[in-house]
C-alpha cells in the first residue's frame, strides 16, 4: 500500500515518483493498493496524468479536512502557492497571521488532521487485503505519521519515503517557528527515521544529513524519467532563433539575476528567444516586462500538462534548471533534471557546484553548473548556444529510468522488506 498526497490529477513533481513506481510494480510481482485524500488541496493540476493510472490499479481514497478552507473563508482569499508564500516578498498581516499558525500549531504540517481517520480506516483494510509492505511518501509528512502509527498497532513492514528533509527543510524557516514547535517537528522525525523497517530518500546528501539526526542504514533511490513518455516525440526544428526554456516556480530564492544581463548581451548577437512556463513572482514579472530588450525575448507563459512538457523540452535548445538559494540546495535534484537528461537537450543550472545535482550534470556531461554568486555568465552561455546540435548527455541515462529505479525500489527494499510466507 503506498499511502501518498499527491495522486492525479494532482500535476508537478511530487505526484510523478509514485505514479511511475506504482506502473512497473507489478512487473516486478508487486501489487500496488493507492491510498490518497478525496479532496486534496493542490495548486497545480493535470488531468492528463489519470491517463497513466492503469485500470487495474486500485485507488482507494479517504476525505480530508485541512485548515486552507478555514483561511480562505476568513480571508476571502485563495491560499497562496507553497512557492510564493515562502518566497521573500512583502506578505499582509493576515498571512503573516496564518503562516504563524501553520508553523506552530499545525504540526508537522495542515494534513495532520487526516491522520487519525486514515489509521482508523487502514487497520482493518489492511488485514483485509493481506498487505505485506504499507509505504509512505513525504511531504507532506503527516503520511509519515499514519505509517508510524499503523507500523505500531499492527504486523506490517513500513518503508519511509523523503522526497524533501524533514527539520532540516529550508521551508520550515518561513513559517516563524518557535523554539518548542522546532523540538515538535525533530522528535517526530526522529521518531518516525527510528521505527520505519526502511528509508528511502533522493540524494546522498540527504541521506547524510538524516544519518545526522539518527543513526541507521538510508536507501537513496533518486527520482528519474519515463522512457514510454519520450517515445514518438518529434523536435520542431526552429531555425530562426535559439529558443531557451525553463519549466516551474520562479521566485525570490529561484530568481536567476546573472542571467538576464547575459540574455540582454547575447540578444544584440543572436536571436533567443526565453521560454519561462510555470508560475512567477510578480516583481519578477515586473522586472522583465519594463525592460526593454527582456520584454522583447521573454515569453512568459503558464503551466502546461506534463504531456504537452516533454514535448517543450525538445522544442527547445537549452533548458534550465534553477536551485533555491539556500542550506538545502545541495541535496537537492529537481525531478525535471531527469527528463532534462532524457530530453538530450544541454542544461545551465543555477545552484551549488558541488551539490548533487551538479555531480549528475557533471558525470552525464549534460551541461554546465554555475553557482548563485556568479555575476558574468557569458562566457558560458556562448558556449552552450554554440555547441547547438552536438551530443550532449554522454553518460548512462539509463540508470535514471523509472522502470529500472522500481526494480531498484523491489530488489533492494520490498522484497527483503516483504514478511517471510
Amino acid at each position: 500500500m503506498i499511502i501518498t498526497y499527491y495522486w492525479p490529477p494532482s500535476g508537478g513533481g511530487g505526484v510523478q515518483r509514485w505514479l511511475k513506481f506504482a506502473k512497473y510494480l507489478p512487473e516486478f510481482d508487486w501489487e500496488p493498493i493507492i491510498f490518497t485524500p478525496e479532496n486534496p488541496d493542490f495548486n497545480i493540476q493535470d488531468e492528463t496524468l489519470l491517463s497513466e493510472v492503469s485500470t487495474d490499479l486500485e485507488v482507494i481514497r479517504l476525505p480530508i479536512w485541512e485548515p486552507y478552507q478555514l483561511f480562505e473563508k476568513v480571508s476571502g482569499k485563495k491560499t497562496p502557492a507553497q512557492g510564493l508564500i515562502t518566497s521573500g516578498r512583502k506578505k499582509s498581516l493576515l498571512t503573516n497571521l496564518a503562516l504563524w499558525i501553520r508553523g506552530n500549531f499545525f504540526i508537522p504540517d495542515p494534513r495532520k488532521f487526516w491522520i487519525k481517520p486514515s489509521v482508523k480506516f487502514l487497520n482493518d483494510l489492511i488485514r483485509s487485503n493481506e498487505i505485506d509492505v504499507v509505504i509512505t511518501t513525504g511531504p507532506p509528512h503527516s503520511m509519515h505519521l499514519i505509517g508510524l502509527r499503523l507500523k505500531k498497532q499492527s504486523d506490517i513492514r513500513w518503508v519511509a519515503d523523503f522526497r524533501d528533509p524533514w527539520s532540516k527543510w529550508d521551508m520550515l524557516d518561513n513559517f516563524k517557528l518557535s523554539s518548542v514547535a522546532r523540538a515538535k517537528h525533530k522528535r517526530l522525525e526522529k521518531n518516525v527515521l527510528k521505527n520505519a523497517d526502511e528509508v528511502i530518500t533522493v540524494s546522498e546528501t540527504w541521506a547524510a544529513e538524516f544519518k545526522e539526526i539518527h543513526e541507521r542504514k538510508y536507501n537513496v533511490i533518486t527520482n528519474g524519467f519515463d522512457e514510454d513518455d519520450f517515445r514518438d516525440v518529434q523536435r520542431k526544428e526552429n531555425n530562426e532563433k535559439f529558443i531557451i526554456s525553463h519549466f516551474g516556480l520562479i521566485n525570490d530564492f529561484r530568481n536567476p539575476k546573472a542571467l538576464w544581463p547575459a540574455l540582454k548581451e547575447i540578444a544584440a548577437e543572436e536571436k533567443i528567444e526565453v521560454r519561462l512556463y510555470g508560475m512567477i513572482e510578480q516583481p519578477i514579472v515586473d522586472f522583465i516586462k519594463v525592460d526593454e530588450v527582456l520584454s522583447d525575448i521573454v515569453d512568459l507563459r503558464s503551466s502546461i500538462s506534463h504531456k504537452e512538457v516533454i514535448q517543450a523540452y525538445a522544442d527547445s535548445d537549452l533548458l534550465l534548471l534553477l536551485l533555491n538559494d539556500s542550506e538545502n540546495a545541495k541535496g537537492h535534484i529537481p525531478g525535471k533534471l531527469f527528463e532534462y537528461l532524457a530530453s538530450d537537450r544541454p542544461i545551465l543550472a543555477f545552484g551549488p557546484t558541488d551539490g548533487d545535482a551538479a555531480k549528475i550534470i557533471n558525470e552525464m556531461g549534460a551541461g554546465i553548473v554555475v553557482g548563485q554568486e556568479r555575476t558574468n555568465l557569458l562566457e558560458e552561455l556562448r558556449a552552450l548556444m554554440s555547441s547547438k546540435g552536438s551530443n550532449y548527455n554522454t553518460g548512462d541515462k539509463l540508470r535514471f529510468s523509472r522502470k529500472r529505479l522500481t526494480q531498484r525500489l523491489v530488489n533492494d527494499i520490498l522484497n527483503k522488506s516483504s514478511r517471510p510466507a
